[in-house]
């Protein structure tokens, strides 16, 4: 019963089977091999757009050197108070970056409310007093398990275009987004007004498969040298490459988020019926955000169960439970049995 994260569970077996399969034979070395070549068409395929594509190997190096290549040193990247980029990234962005400002916003559920924007965008008025914003950072899904619409994403957009600003999502988890949202994958992205994406797999059944996927070609400037130089140019990229095409064959990606979903209101159902349990954000990816009474948080953990504990009061814990493509419907009505018990 661990649903600490998505990062929990294994390789889905038809990409350890391609990884495995790479593993065969001779190619050239730093991303020169025929896997990556037919890798990055194959995610130009998937959103319909020719653009520039970089594969990495961790989520954290994607969004940092994302936002390195539309940020300068003076720079400032807006995000909500709570995005990955300002709270799980140990600053890397803001080493990448050469030191730009990450600028907090506040926002139910993850979520940036437009007004928000704006209003921090007004009080850029000290000029070189200041931080330069450049830069807008959206994720998607929300920390919070929410998902942006692309009518959303594209009001954000719009505004900080009007302001000069690129436009970042963190696609950690844009598979679930895009299974709970059912649009396409370029409807979620560059037609709503992303920039730059950071793609990633590796919570959805992968290995470790990222990429900075550039829309907007022209801020893909010399990316090339600053992927060396942040040592994400692996040697054996055949590796990386494997992965994508796997996930990507026949849609394998939006069918393992779909369970990962479909598990995640499987178990925010069971647990919102019993008494004292309420969740705190609405359920639209895999991330289940309830408030759980402390003695039942307490026999949970005595049981077994394994969750984060997000914010804590005298009487109750939020508790954060993440599923993922492995997570089974027989693991999810264990904790509810439990919860039941307990209560």
């Amino acid at each position: 019963m661990n649903f600490a994260s998505d990062n929990v569970g294994p390789v889905h077996p038809s990409i350890m089977a391609a990884v495995m399969a790479a593993n065969e034979g001779s190619a050239m070395p730093y991303g020169g091999d025929d896997l990556t070549a037919r890798a990055v068409e194959r995610i130009r395929e998937v959103f319909d757009h020719d653009a520039e594509v970089f594969l990495v190997a961790t989520g954290t190096a994607a969004n940092a050197l994302a936002l390195s290549a539309i940020v300068d040193p003076f720079g400032g990247v807006l995000a909500h108070g709570e995005a990955h980029v300002n709270t799980d990234e140990c600053g890397a962005p803001e080493l990448f970056t050469g030191g730009a400002k990450i600028i907090p916003l506040p926002g139910e559920g993850g979520r940036i409310p437009p007004a928000a924007l704006r209003e921090r965008l007004a009080a850029f008025v000290h000029g070189e007093h200041q931080v330069l914003p450049q830069a807008l950072s959206l994720t998607n899904a929300t920390e919070y398990g929410g998902v942006l619409t692309p009518e959303e994403t594209a009001g954000l957009a719009a505004i900080a275009h009007a302001h000069g600003l690129g436009v970042h999502l963190d696609g950690a988890r844009l598979a679930n987004a895009l299974a709970a949202l059912e649009c396409t994958p370029a409807e979620a992205t560059w037609k709503a007004g992303v920039d730059v994406l950071s793609f990633g797999l590796t919570k959805n059944g992968a290995m470790c498969a990222e990429a900075v996927v550039f829309f907007d070609r022209e801020r893909a400037h010399r990316f090339a040298w600053r992927r060396k130089r942040a040592g994400q140019l692996l040697s054996k990229g055949r590796y990386l490459a494997a992965q994508f095409l796997a996930a990507l064959q026949d849609d394998l990606w939006l069918d393992l988020a779909r369970h990962a979903n479909a598990m995640a209101a499987r178990l925010a159902e069971g647990l919102t019926g019993l008494p004292g349990i309420r969740t705190a954000h609405p359920v639209q990816a895999n991330e289940v955000f309830v408030h759980l009474p402390r003695p039942l948080h307490a026999a949970l953990v005595e049981a077994g169960a394994i969750y984060y504990p997000w914010r804590e009061t005298e009487q109750t814990v939020l508790a954060r439970l993440v599923t993922s493509w492995a997570t089974s419907a027989e693991e999810v009505d264990r904790l509810i049995s439990l919860a039941r018990a307990s209560v």
